[in-house]
C-alpha cells in the first residue's frame, strides 16, 4: 500500500525558511500554524504567482514583468536573435 504522507527533514536553512513563512501565514504573533498550512499557502502562492505573471504578459512590457521575477518563478525574454546555421 502506498501512502501520500511524507516526512520532511529540516536542515537549518529549511527550518529558517519555514519559520519565516510561518510568520506570514500566522494570524498574529502568538499563532503557530501547522507546517501543512504553511506548505499549502506556499503551493497556492506559487500557482497564483505563475498565473498572474502569465496574465500580465498580455498587459505589461517585458522589462516591467522581469521586475517581479523571483528565485522560483522568472519569465525571460530573448533580447537578441541567434543565427543557428553557423
Amino acid at each position: 500500500m502506498t501512502t501520500d504522507r511524507t516526512t520532511i527533514r529540516l536542515d537549518d536553512e529549511r527550518k529558517r525558511l519555514f519559520d519565516r513563512a510561518s510568520t506570514i501565514v500566522a494570524r498574529d504573533e502568538h499563532d503557530e500554524p501547522p507546517r501543512s498550512e504553511v506548505i499549502d499557502a506556499a503551493l497556492t502562492h506559487l500557482i497564483q504567482s505563475r498565473e498572474n505573471m502569465d496574465d500580465a504578459r498580455d498587459e505589461l512590457d517585458p522589462r516591467t514583468i522581469q521586475r517581479f521575477n523571483t528565485d522560483v518563478i522568472a519569465l525571460k525574454y530573448r533580447t537578441s536573435i541567434d543565427e543557428r546555421w553557423r
